[in-house]
């Protein structure tokens, strides 16, 4: 079992860590020592910290679509 990190809640960090193992699937590089599953893997970058959210996006306001006109 990985330990989450303080502050980080249980939900942003199943997210983060389903997010980075779809990429790790993909073929990206992992920034820790591989495990034998992708999963916990990525669990352990999001643990240590070597992967974080890039972002807050503000629902409230969304950005217009560009049109391409």
């Amino acid at each position: 079992m990985v330990k989450r990190p303080d502050g980080m809640n249980a939900f942003e960090f199943s997210v983060l860590s389903g997010l980075r193992a779809a990429q790790l699937s993909l073929g990206c590089t992992p920034r820790v020592v591989r495990s034998p599953k992708i999963a916990v893997t990525a669990q352990h970058e999001v643990a240590e910290r070597k992967v974080v959210r890039s972002a807050n996006i503000d629902a409230s306001s969304p950005e217009p679509a560009d049109q391409g006109s």
